[in-house]
């Protein structure tokens, strides 16, 4: 059964009304859930992409990638649980594993339901919730993988439209 259904949640979906890349985020992370996220994404066996700057490179561990200096290149992974399902991590800090997806690929239910599997793939890895705000607008929640239910859950009403 889906964790949430499309025509309820569609609103939180509206590149519009969110903004086309919302906030994903797990809030009090450390180096260690962020290796778990990168351990996961091998063991799952998706495709990804590591790079810094315009340089492709193999995924490094995550205590490289975090203590890089502040000036460095950007680095980011990007991250395909399906083909046609973007998501791009971005290390902004070791304490909130944080990352983007593209609402304009997450329309329907069928990409809602890969979206909330992946979504609970690495919350159950990691123990925790991890949470998706509207762009620019962290601290809001609207959805996201709750970890007593086991499940992606509501945070906030759907706005009629």
């Amino acid at each position: 059964m889906a964790d949430l259904l499309w025509d309820d949640v569609k609103c939180f979906f509206d590149p519009d009304l969110m903004g086309s890349l919302p906030d994903v985020r797990v809030p009090d992370a450390s180096v260690e859930d962020w290796q778990a996220v990168l351990d996961l994404v091998a063991e799952k066996g998706w495709k990804c992409q590591y790079s810094e700057g315009e340089r492709v490179l193999p995924v490094p561990r995550a205590e490289a990638v975090l203590s890089r200096p502040a000036d460095a290149e950007r680095p980011d992974l990007r991250v395909w649980p399906t083909a046609d399902v973007l998501a791009i991590f971005r290390f902004h800090a070791d304490n909130e594993v944080d990352l983007d997806v593209d609402l304009r690929e997450l329309q329907g239910q069928e990409r809602l339901d890969v979206f909330c599997g992946f979504l609970r793939e690495i919350g159950r890895r990691l123990g925790k919730p991890v949470l998706m705000d509207p762009e620019g607008a962290s601290g809001h929640p609207v959805l996201g993988f709750d970890v007593e239910p086991d499940r992606v859950v509501l945070l906030a009403d759907p706005q009629v439209r």
